[in-house]
């Protein structure tokens, strides 16, 4: 095995000390010129780590993210801020641009948008949102902030397996939450437990018990009654498929997971002017995000579906009148037009905007190739702004993009962005702090 090879592996295990010793040497490689990679503009603020659902602990998503060209990589997971430190650190060791946030679901139920699907194919009233670029003075906040949420949707979960055997119990399945969910998970580290890691153990145990190949796809179509597309359902027949079971889990997600999902309560899912307030009270920046109607999802775990297009107006209005400072979306998800019209409609209401393409699955692909075309490459400044804010922030609160006592406060959002990027540009991605010194020069 090469040196690079076991680096590789190493960045990628349990032992969060060997990741990052691992990530310091091949840092220290590719500055020798021994680690080829292309080198392209594209960035991702929406890597999701395994402190949610992801193949990546955060050490190896910031050296996946490099190894593909990226200037930025940001770690989002649901409920969860516990691989910002290490995505940080990691992200410096190598020489990449980190961000960091985190995703948690929120309430619109007190709103006049309580009876409509947002952007949630699971709930009416309930949406996704990021909370971008915070500081790490505030790390710590945001962990206490989620604890009571993720200790309420772990109650749920429990309920929900309970469930799940109760519709599959019958075909000789035996999941246990705490056996085989919950190991799954960091969320001894802080790490949240979601609906995947109940999906992923029921993929594995589908594959224990009847292979891979013709008996699984029989089984799901016959016994589940699952309708499988012949794209999916030729990677399922492929037992060399090395996608395999997270192929299996996009199936379950996308036309099984509705039939012992249990719906959240609003312990689970806070108010989004609370999550929205807590946001701006520490210096980061929420975003509401755009998921769009849905034609084909590229992930395949999501059904053809309507979501905001059609009350998009209110929609945005509201979320300017709550206090989001951004909008963020995924340009591989929409249609141009789709795009066209959601930034339109975002700068008209001087919202930020903010792209990310979340990655929880090993075929999925770190490039956003879709941010070099004419229509998205704005969204570039924006990440580097993104980057920008989170540092300086992170040194004094009003070098937040959006603080009112912001040096440049006077001037418009866009020319603020500008600055930003120009500012986040120059950091030496080694060097964190070094964007201070860039930025006292032109305060």
């Amino acid at each position: 095995m090469s040196t690079i090879a076991r680096l590789e592996r190493e960045i990628n295990g349990s032992s969060r000390t060997l990741r990052l010793k691992a990530a310091q040497e091949l840092g220290e490689l590719s500055r020798a010129g021994k680690v080829e990679r292309p080198v392209s503009q594209e960035v991702n603020n929406h890597v999701h780590t395994t402190y949610s659902f992801s193949p990546y602990e955060p050490a190896a998503a910031a050296w996946a993210a490099y190894k593909a060209g990226l200037g930025i990589v940001g770690s989002v997971d649901h409920d969860s801020i516990g691989a910002a430190e290490e995505m940080m650190e990691a992200g410096a060791l190598i020489g990449i641009a980190t961000t960091v946030g985190f995703e948690v679901r929120v309430s619109f139920l007190d709103t006049p948008l309580a009876k409509r699907k947002i952007n949630n194919p699971d709930s009416e009233g309930i949406a996704y949102i990021c909370i971008h670029g915070v500081p790490a003075q505030h790390i710590d906040e945001v962990k206490a902030f989620l604890a009571p949420i993720t200790a309420v949707r772990n109650e749920r979960n429990r309920a929900q397996v309970r469930a799940l055997m109760g519709l599959i119990g019958q075909y000789g399945f035996d999941l246990d939450f705490d056996r085989d969910v919950l190991p799954l998970s960091r969320y001894a580290d802080g790490g949240s437990v979601t609906e995947r890691h109940i999906l992923y153990a029921m993929a594995r145990q589908t594959i224990e018990k009847y292979g891979k190949g013709d008996a699984l796809v029989t089984f799901l179509t016959r016994n589940l009654a699952i309708p499988l597309s012949s794209k999916i359902e030729a990677l399922l027949l492929d037992a060399e498929n090395p996608h395999y079971v997270y192929d299996l889990l996009g199936v379950y997600k996308g036309s099984f997971l509705d039939r012992f999902f249990i719906q959240p309560s609003r312990e689970e899912c806070i108010d989004v002017r609370e999550a929205v307030a807590f946001a701006n009270r520490i210096g980061a920046i929420a975003a509401y995000a755009y998921l769009g109607d849905v034609a084909q999802s590229p992930t395949g775990d999501k059904k053809a579906e309507q979501f905001e297009d059609s009350f998009l107006e209110e929609l945005l209005d509201l979320v300017a009148d709550i206090g989001f400072k951004a909008v963020t979306y995924m340009p591989p998800r929409n249609t141009k037009e789709q795009m066209a019209r959601l930034q339109a409609l975002v700068q008209e209401r001087g919202l930020m905007e903010i792209s990310g393409v979340d990655i929880n699955s090993s075929r999925q692909s770190m490039n956003c190739p879709e941010l070099l075309e004419p229509e998205a490459h704005h969204l570039i400044d924006a990440a580097w702004a993104l980057v920008a804010h989170e540092k300086l922030g992170g040194h004094r609160e009003e070098w937040g993009l959006f603080s009112r006592d912001n040096p440049f406060a006077g001037r418009s959002l866009s020319d603020r962005i500008a600055l930003y990027a120009q500012v986040g540009k120059a950091m030496d991605p080694s060097d964190p702090p070094s964007i201070i010194g860039t930025f006292e020069e032109l305060v």
